[in-house]
């Protein structure tokens, strides 16, 4: 069945202007709750990703599940799994764009017999809430970043995030930030961390050919330790304090990665570039483009860093590389305090500081090799407790739930 719709032909239906023609729609404890999820497009990243992780847990909890969208290649998994897909350009941030999504996501809300609206992203979120206002749908946003605040405007912007029934945090960082700076009450706030696919982030489901394949690209050496650092190029990802760090260790038994994609940043990488040449290091640390099988990837490491400057929201590399049983090493702020349990499953080192972070990989690199096992085993078992897909689908069902209940004890 071909669940790919586009709203532009039934926007210019009217199926009714005002919410009194909801009475009319059939009572959603006879039928499947019907959620429909909003974001920018369907891409790549971590929001794409849990959107559809959760519209395939709507799906096989026996509701509806619809997604709304600009589009992109992962429409083509939504098809696979019976989830229906509308194309809206929502991505969009013209204004007289957003004013027309809400008619459009009226339409659709009304039409489709949603229940609950869910917002993943700021653009669209805001044409959702006054959708759901008008319609009396329940309202769900999804915090997934800090997003800039510095000015009256930019808080006003962000806080169509803060406006849901219920405001998911992914992260208990994340829960702190939006009742500091938009004054959420807790009671409005569900802390679901992100999840990741466990079956994907398995040591014994990533073969030795996929690791071969990928040494021998990055022409990496056998008898070397391998540090890496996965991440997007950019400043606050902490490049600079990783060679920095790498500088002080003073070892040429290691080879070290940077692995991520420029993203149109070629000046920053070629800053890069620069700085490990001024150190004299272009045999130790090297900068790779994006890499497409990340598992394979992080299996090759001894250590994985994430060294952001910044506080990540979640913090999803130290997260998958404890998943594979790798010891990492993320920065004492934001998510990665809350997915590392110091010195047992990672470690943790100070922000912008590359002497701690040179300390924090000497000694993963000394570990015995029986304090190495002891470490991948603590972590393996740590993501699996907390950090999995199905945990964080569960608990965003229960949050659907929560509301649809709500519902029935008024009636």
């Amino acid at each position: 069945m071909d669940t790919d719709h586009s709203i532009e032909n039934s926007a210019n239906k009217t199926p009714g202007d005002t919410p009194a023609d909801l009475a009319d729609l059939a009572d959603a404890e006879l039928r499947p709750p019907t959620v429909m999820q909003v974001l920018p497009e369907l891409i790549t990243g971590g929001v794409e990703r849990g959107t559809i992780d959760v519209a395939n847990a709507i799906v096989e909890g026996g509701g509806r599940s619809i997604v709304v969208s600009a589009g992109g290649p992962m429409t083509h998994e939504l098809q696979r799994m019976g989830v229906e897909h509308f194309e809206m350009p929502v991505a969009s941030k013209n204004p007289f764009v957003m004013r027309q999504n809400i008619q459009r996501l009226v339409v659709l809300a009304m039409r489709e017999q949603v229940d609950i609206i869910h917002a993943r992203s700021r653009a669209p979120a805001w044409s959702a809430y006054y959708a759901a206002r008008r319609t009396k749908k329940h309202f769900i946003t999804t915090f997934h970043g800090t997003y800039n605040h510095g000015n009256w405007f930019k808080r006003r912007y962000n806080s169509v995030m803060t406006r849901g029934e219920r405001v998911i945090a992914i992260s208990g960082f994340i829960a702190g930030h939006i009742r500091k700076i938009y004054g959420v009450p807790s009671s409005n706030i569900r802390v679901i961390p992100r999840g990741i696919d466990l079956n994907k982030f398995d040591a014994t489901k990533v073969s030795q050919e996929r690791r071969i394949k990928l040494a021998n690209e990055w022409r990496l050496p056998d008898d070397m330790s391998i540090i890496m650092l996965p991440g997007r190029l950019t400043r606050w990802k902490g490049q600079t304090i990783f060679i920095e760090a790498i500088k002080k260790l003073e070892r040429s038994d290691i080879q070290c990665l940077m692995v991520g994609s420029a993203q149109g940043r070629e000046d920053y990488r070629q800053e890069l570039e620069l700085e490990i040449a001024r150190h004299g290091m272009e045999s130790i640390i090297h900068v790779v483009d994006h890499c497409d099988d990340m598992p394979a990837a992080l299996m090759l490491t001894d250590v994985v860093v994430s060294a952001s400057t910044e506080p990540e929201a979640f913090g999803r590399v130290v997260v998958e590389g404890q998943a594979l049983g790798r010891p990492v090493i993320g920065t004492n702020h934001g998510g990665s305090k809350e997915t590392i349990i110091d010195g047992e499953t990672g470690w943790l080192a100070e922000p912008n500081d590359p002497a701690s972070l040179a300390e924090a990989i000497g000694k993963i690199l000394d570990l015995s090799e029986r304090q190495r096992v002891k470490v991948s085993e603590n972590a393996v078992s740590h993501i699996h407790e907390n950090y999995s897909k199905e945990i964080m689908c569960a608990r965003t069902l229960d949050v659907y739930n929560e509301l649809i209940a709500g519902n029935a004890n008024s009636s």
